[in-house]
């Protein structure tokens, strides 16, 4: 048995509460389904500024009235702080999901992600160390590693950030452990690489690479990959970081005020990842005749990334279930049922 099949068996025999914020976006939604499949009370807050009603639509009818009654929605902003500290009251374990993504669209609003990403997630913090809770994890991201071209990424060798989005996420990094230092209040830190899984929009300017180009094969529209396509990833399928999000708010005190890397630890480039979905799609009887184009490398993109993920398996006791190639499988018939639909 897995340190994470103790954790979920402990979380149905002794319910917690939870607090989820960005919860109708596409991690939040999908880490609340989980939580009310483990029998868990979920306090979710959302401003709908990314996220969608039509995801909590599906949560509920995915786990059920009876399960959903365990959910509680609120609608606001992370802005703001005394909803912060509204929803913060009486909760076990705050998940911090809410953010605006996207390395382009920092580029483009970079007041906006600010506001957001920084003011957000001081409120957030402030909040929860106001109402005690038992933990506070919050989304990192792999851009802050930045400029440093080493691999496989090790958590506490970083460069310069290449993005006003991988500032606003650094700058939480530096919050928390400013946090832990003056206040005593210690949290966990979870540098994404680059997740995928269902409910993730394909739609829309800043749409990530996997739903976008799903959606685009499935149609037969031309992908166009920046670069030369052999720019590299390590794509993170949503259980695997469903599940370090569990295994962080519920680990011991002597872990946190820590960072890790949630990731796979394997690489894969666009251009494999472009025959990988082409694959996926020909299996379920979907041809894909166009090739790709290319175009001009991204702003603020680094070239390659991949996650050392020892750290995060030594002291959470993290196994990824998921590769990129499993993950893939098991998205992929959504989105075709999703553009049936």
């Amino acid at each position: 048995m897995t340190r994470y099949d103790e954790v979920k068996q402990e979380l149905k025999s002794n319910p917690k509460i939870w607090l989820i914020t960005g919860v109708a976006g596409f991690i939040g939604s999908n880490i609340l389904e989980a939580l009310l499949r483990l029998n868990q009370k979920i306090i979710g807050l959302d401003n709908f500024s990314t996220g969608f009603r039509h995801n909590l639509d599906e949560v509920r009818a995915n786990v059920g009235d009876y399960l959903w009654s365990n959910f509680k929605f609120i609608e606001g902003d992370v802005r703001d702080y005394p909803t912060c500290l509204q929803v913060s009251k009486n909760v076990n374990y705050v998940l911090h999901q809410a953010a605006l993504g996207s390395v382009p669209r920092s580029v483009k609003e970079p007041l906006e992600t600010n506001s957001v990403n920084i003011s957000g997630f001081l409120n957030m913090i402030q909040a929860a160390k106001k109402s005690k809770v038992d933990s506070f994890t919050y989304a990192a991201s792999s851009s802050t590693y930045g400029d440093h071209e080493s691999l496989p990424k090790v958590e506490d060798i970083i460069g310069d950030p290449l993005s006003p989005y991988a500032v606003t996420k650094y700058v939480n990094e530096l919050y928390a452990g400013v946090y832990a230092k003056t206040y005593g209040f210690k949290s966990v830190g979870l540098r994404y690489f680059n997740v995928f899984g269902k409910r993730q929009n394909p739609d829309g300017a800043y749409a990530a690479v996997v739903p976008k180009w799903i959606n685009l094969m499935i149609n037969d529209d031309r992908v166009v990959i920046n670069g030369d396509g052999k720019t590299s990833r390590d794509f993170c399928f949503i259980e695997n970081t469903i599940q370090m999000n569990i295994l962080a708010a519920t680990a011991n005190d002597y872990v946190k005020n820590n960072v890790f890397n949630v990731a796979v630890g394997n690489r894969t480039s666009l251009n494999q990842l472009h025959k990988a979905i082409s694959d996926n799609l020909t299996g379920c009887d979907i041809q894909v005749t166009r090739k790709p184009v290319f175009d001009d490398f991204r702003l603020g993109d680094v070239r390659h990334s991949q996650a050392d993920i020892s750290k995060a398996s030594e002291l959470l006791g993290y196994q990824p279930t998921h590769s990129i190639t499993s993950g893939l499988a098991e998205i992929i018939p959504w989105y075709i049922e999703k553009n049936r639909g």
